[in-house]
């Protein structure tokens, strides 16, 4: 416990010296920020852009239209930089030389993989839900009412497939050695999620649900119980993905 709690530390640190926990909490600080604003301001651009002569209606914008460009700048983008920026976890340490250094002095191999999970998501916690809290803090300007029913749920889905995406990257980087090898991997795992969506009977199972339904659930047109499913699937396959990198990582030779 004391080498996982000493080595999580130092992962901690060599993040934030690496500056990819400033980067990382910046682009969702970014995002935060960005949301409501976004979202008040569409409607007037788009007005700004038509013809004179021609007349539009756009519907005024509400505290939804907020949380909508929050789960589209997170889904899109936000979960993109989170593999770019993580894909070189294990195949930096391994190019280099420094984790095979201690390796031979002792440390888990166990250990090396459970503390850089940790870490990795740790640090995805802590600029996500900031972005969360300063998309929420910064709409109370534009909206009085910011009352949004099932609004901590659907943000905690999101968040668990990051979850699942870093777990995805890790085993990625032990597979291929790579960072490039890494985000290939989770690329095409979330291509066959993409894909497998289609049929409706795998649908209800697919974790990418955890990233499709959020503004359904807001608005209440599905109930929380119908993501339970995906949600288990979700963790499973997350805690599938840790124990085959530890597997795969105890009996690789480096």
């Amino acid at each position: 416990m004391r080498a996982y709690i000493a080595f999580t530390k130092k992962e901690i640190y060599e993040l934030a010296k690496t500056y990819k926990l400033l980067l990382l909490i910046i682009v969702f600080l970014i995002f935060g920020f960005m949301n409501p604003i976004v979202a008040k301001l569409t409607p007037d651009i788009m007005k700004s852009l038509v013809e004179q002569g021609i007349s539009i209606s756009l519907p005024e914008p509400t505290i939804l239209d907020s949380w909508a460009q929050f789960f589209k700048n997170v889904s899109q983008m936000g979960l993109i930089v989170l593999v770019i920026m993580f894909s070189g976890i294990i195949s930096n340490e391994l190019s280099k030389g420094t984790l095979v250094n201690m390796l031979t002095k002792g440390l888990s191999r166990k250990t090396v993989i459970l503390s850089k999970f940790t870490s990795t998501c740790l640090i995805w916690t802590l600029a996500y839900f900031l972005s969360a809290l300063v998309t929420f803090l910064y709409s109370m300007l534009f909206w009085e009412d910011t009352e949004v029913a099932n609004l901590l749920f659907s943000i905690s889905i999101v968040w668990i497939f990051g979850i699942f995406l870093i777990s995805a990257v890790i085993l990625g980087g032990i597979l291929f050695k790579t960072s490039y090898g890494a985000m290939l991997f989770c690329g095409v795992i979330v291509a066959c999620l993409l894909f497998l969506n289609i049929f409706p009977k795998v649908a209800e199972y697919n974790p990418i649900q955890l990233i499709s339904v959020n503004m359904d659930i807001l608005k209440e047109n599905i109930e929380i119980s119908e993501v339970i499913k995906p949600i288990g699937v979700t963790l499973g396959a997350s805690i599938l993905f840790m124990i085959s990198s530890i597997v795969i990582f105890c009996k690789r030779e480096f």
